[in-house]
């Protein structure tokens, strides 16, 4: 049974038998009222408060909640939001690289700020302004990585009734949606110049890539055995990832191999790069940095016969090739003597998905493929991605409307009305049975 107890004051019985409250030794130190409750596992529970009214309201609070069978200790919520966020980190079933990821996000945006507050002093307004603040400082990635960190460890507070409710999913939290933008794709002859401006060993990367849509990574991951020159297809089976500092094999985005068909000259430039190049035995780790070493003989490796490194790569191979292109200006150098080329998200190697995404959807191939072969989980994603891309359908449109009905506006072939058919003009009867007649047989249907 909920009570609230006056700590300042005590009862003491009159000699006629009244009941008088006197001051205790407590008057005028700490806060005056108890309130005490039962918890459902009938344990007493006692808070006290510096009103009556607030001691009253909380012990209904709690015989109501214990009612509704959504009791929740009120000390629970005073555990710091860092003990918890931990606790969420190692429960992640994801990826290695995911996993790093939240690690960082935690580390660097979301600790800062949450981490040594008690989970139930944080508010959903306070929630709102720090996912604004992160969209405007580092963009909407880092910010919706950071929420998915806060969120996931306020969600993981409430299954462990440490509070009632989860605040990052007020109305008043927005996430900000990912800004993908409408893409643009090269030209053929961007494409080619770009192609012809990289070193011969390493032109194959850009052909493949233009040819096949393959990410960056994937290229990188490719061996000899994924090459089928006898079914002209190229099996994407993994990817060079990076972990931390170190690199694994792993696998494509989405973690699912596709088939994807190799063009003639694409198959002709690799067979003639194997030739050059005999690609020999190269291990890495599979997943995960103590996985099972896997073995493969590379396509593509550095003259020192490493693997190659996307960012050493876009310095020493493609950001040359784009500026001797004419797609980026010339690089400049700063003090110590160090080349920097200006370049955007629009100039990087993910422009080759986009350029055979726009080649392929003009000549035909409809979403669903181009979703399989660019390795997308979702073929809405790609439509909405390369929507814009879709050859117009007005002309089709028109063609199959003209084929259909050409003979009821007797249209030639050409599509140009005669001056026999716009002078005539169909004469209606009526027939017995009070419908429309049509007199002029040229004019059936």
């Amino acid at each position: 049974m909920a009570y609230v107890k006056d700590l300042w004051t005590h009862p003491v019985k009159q000699a006629d038998g009244t009941v008088v409250r006197e001051r205790s030794k407590r008057w005028g130190r700490g806060k005056r009222w108890m309130a005490g409750w039962l918890e459902p596992e009938g344990n007493e529970r006692t808070q006290v408060f510096r009103t009556k009214v607030a001691a009253e309201r909380h012990t209904a609070a709690m015989e109501t909640d214990r009612a509704r069978g959504e009791y929740i200790d009120p000390n629970a919520g005073k555990v710091r939001f860092e003990v918890v966020a931990e606790r969420w980190l190692r429960s992640r079933v994801v990826d290695p690289a995911s996993a790093i990821r939240y690690e960082s996000s935690l580390r660097l945006h979301v600790a800062p700020v949450f981490g040594r507050r008690q989970l139930r002093s944080i508010k959903p307004s306070e929630i709102a302004g720090w996912i604004a603040d992160l969209d405007a400082r580092f963009g909407s990635s880092t910010a919706r990585t950071a929420f998915i960190v806060l969120h996931g460890t306020l969600e993981l507070a409430v299954d462990d009734e440490s509070i009632k409710r989860n605040p990052a999913k007020a109305r008043v939290v927005k996430v900000p949606a990912e800004k993908t933008g409408r893409v643009v794709a090269w030209s053929d002859e961007t494409v080619f110049r770009i192609v012809e401006c990289h070193p011969p060993l390493y032109r194959p990367i850009a052909s493949v890539g233009a040819a096949c849509g393959l990410r960056q990574g994937e290229l990188f991951g490719l061996a000899t055995q994924d090459i089928d020159f006898a079914e002209m297809v190229i099996h994407v089976r993994r990817q060079v990832k990076k972990l931390g500092r170190d690199f694994v094999f792993a696998l494509p985005k989405n973690d699912t191999e596709r088939t994807v068909p190799m063009p003639e000259w694409t198959a002709l430039a690799l067979k003639e790069h194997i030739e050059a190049a005999k690609p020999r035995p190269y291990t890495l780790p599979w997943e995960k940095l103590d996985g099972k070493p896997l073995t493969v003989k590379l396509l593509f490796r550095w003259t020192d016969d490493k693997h190659l490194r996307a960012r050493t790569y876009d310095e020493l191979v493609w950001k040359p090739a784009l500026a001797q292109a004419g797609v980026i200006p010339m690089p400049k150098k700063d003090a110590r003597g160090r080349r920097h080329y200006k370049t955007n998200r629009d100039t990087g190697m993910h422009a080759l998905r986009h350029y055979y995404a726009s080649i392929t959807l003009a000549d035909g191939v409809n979403i669903k493929e181009l979703a399989e072969y660019l390795g997308h989980g979702d073929p809405g994603f790609t439509l909405r991605l390369y929507t814009h891309m879709l050859p117009s359908s007005h002309e089709r449109a028109r063609k199959a409307v003209d084929a259909r009905l050409a003979r009821l506006f007797s249209i030639p072939s050409h599509g140009t009305v005669t001056e026999q058919a716009a002078d005539r003009s169909p004469i209606h009867t009526w027939d017995r049975d009070g419908g429309p007649h049509l007199e002029d047989p040229g004019m059936g249907l």
